[in-house]
């Protein structure tokens, strides 16, 4: 099954034929001894889940997605890869549940996977985490967890069967995303529904000579102290390997300045809506985001925040919501606001212009404050969701050189004002915890102070990248909270780029 798979934030190299330097405003934007990942696709299961002690179940689905190894061998760990659960249940039957005038819930889901092999068996923790769901007005809500699980180790050759069955789901307020302590709204239990077996994958243990049973497998290796260590006989389950406690998930500073969310689509008209600045001020997170903008005037693309050594995006997660109910003039409009920065390295591009000659250039970003928005207006089939993120942008070019020779611009080589850089994810970019694809277009304005000694290179510049049409991609990672690094994606994987698959 697939998934995305945290990486170190040492990426592959991707190289993309550029001549269009100045895209840059794209700015914003296993576990070792285990075969490859050859799991069945995403799994897909009914269910029913309700309080404990109430007696009645709601209808739900779930949809379970995981890498699990294909192969492995004994003594050696095996590592499921990244899950992610998607609970679907309808806004009706959440309506019972939650306190009245609930806009937005994160959600933790407990299960006990059951490892089976030989004859033995071992139930496996997983928890997995869903950040900041907006709640509609009506219809189905979708929560989609995810995060690492421990790795298993065997002690004799076999198949292993992976098997999900009850796990228990708490729902919690919007604003506390990064309170683990924080009480639960409502608790809920799901069961699978009769007929459904829970199935998620084999692992073919070998002893690792492939010539028969294994003999004494090696000790396996354990977490500092053995903590979290569950053992089923031949069966030992690990917690996934933690680095050092003082491992600093996201090196950089908390965002700072004014949200903006004037891109973000507004509400019907109607009742006002009721802005609310949530008392945590936003849960600390970051990701990577990596770009690629297209020049329209050069007919070329650049990857924007390099996957050899990208920049990671700060965020502060639900800093601020603005709601109407159903019920209210103008129907329901539910809005959360997050706050970002993101600081970009120079980029660096080769472009040709008048008479073909090569001219190489560096590009500075200077971005204000990022704000990503996410939610839905409406009700029933005319309910809209939606996903923006805004903010401006100036660029200065400098260490230029035509044909090799430097040409020397000036330090003060720059687009004459900040222009607007609005992104839109549509339906797909959930919320700023999962991340997704923003897409948009920019319009450069004209260059000025470039060129030295009485030289003016505004034309040249102007003429060869300013002007609208510039098409800009953005591809961010599900989020890592460092508060919180079990349940959220630390370290901080990174994304495909866009374009980088056919």
């Amino acid at each position: 099954m697939h998934t995305q798979i945290p990486v170190t934030r040492a990426g592959r190299s991707v190289r993309v034929a550029s001549v269009a330097g100045l895209a840059l405003l794209a700015g914003l934007l296993s576990g070792g001894g285990s075969a490859a990942d050859e799991s069945p696709g995403p799994l897909s299961l009914a269910a029913a889940c309700g309080p404990e002690d109430s007696g009645t179940a709601a209808a739900a689905t779930v949809g379970v997605s995981v890498d699990v190894p294909a192969t492995g061998e004994a003594g050696r760990p095996v590592q499921p890869g990244p899950v992610t659960l998607t609970l679907t249940l309808s806004r009706a039957d959440l309506a019972g549940l939650l306190p009245e005038g609930t806009g937005a819930v994160v959600s933790r889901v407990a299960l006990k996977v059951k490892v089976a092999q030989n004859g033995e068996s071992a139930e496996a923790p997983w928890e997995l985490t869903a950040q900041s769901t907006s709640l509609p007005a009506d219809g189905d809500v979708a929560l989609v967890h995810s995060g690492e699980v421990p790795y298993v180790t065997f002690g004799s050759s076999g198949d292993v069967d992976f098997s999900v069955g009850e796990f228990t789901v708490e729902l919690l307020s919007a604003t506390a995303t990064a309170e683990e302590t924080a009480p639960a709204l409502a608790t809920l239990t799901c069961r699978l529904k009769e007929g459904e077996d829970g199935h998620l994958a084999t692992t073919h243990v070998t002893d690792g000579s492939g010539t028969g049973p294994s003999g004494t497998p090696e000790t396996p290796t354990t977490s500092a102290g053995g903590s979290g260590r569950v053992k089923g006989k031949d069966i030992t389950l690990e917690p996934p390997a933690a680095d050092d406690e003082d491992t600093d998930f996201c090196p950089v500073d908390p965002p700072v300045g004014e949200m903006d969310a004037s891109e973000a689509p507004q509400p019907p008209p109607g009742d006002p809506v009721i802005p609310t600045d949530l008392p945590t001020g936003g849960t600390f997170s970051c990701a990577y985001a990596l770009g690629l903008a297209n020049v329209y005037k050069l007919n070329g693309a650049m990857i924007i925040n390099d996957p050899d050594n990208p920049a990671l995006i700060s965020v502060l997660a639900s800093k601020r919501t603005a709601s109407r109910s159903a019920q209210k003039p103008g129907g329901a409009y539910l809005r959360i606001d997050s706050l970002a920065n993101l600081d970009l390295p120079d980029a660096e591009s080769t472009f040709l212009t008048f008479g073909f000659q090569p001219v190489t250039a560096k590009v500075s970003f200077e971005n204000g404050p990022i704000t990503i928005s996410t939610g839905n207006y409406g009700s029933g089939a005319s309910r809209v969701a939606f996903s923006t993120a805004y903010f401006k942008q100036s660029l200065r070019l400098h260490d230029v050189k035509v044909n090799g020779t430097p040409l020397d611009v000036g330090s003060n080589c720059r687009t004459s004002k900040p222009f607007k850089v609005a992104l839109d994810g549509g339906a797909d970019y959930t919320n700023v915890a999962l991340g997704g694809v923003l897409e948009g277009e920019v319009d450069i304005p004209p260059f000025t102070g470039c060129g030295t000694g009485g030289e003016d290179l505004n034309p040249l510049f102007t003429a060869s990248l300013s002007g609208p049409g510039n098409r800009v991609f953005m591809n961010q990672a599900p989020t890592c909270v460092p508060a919180n690094p079990t349940r959220s994606y630390c370290p901080p994987p990174l994304p495909e780029l866009p374009g980088s698959k056919p």
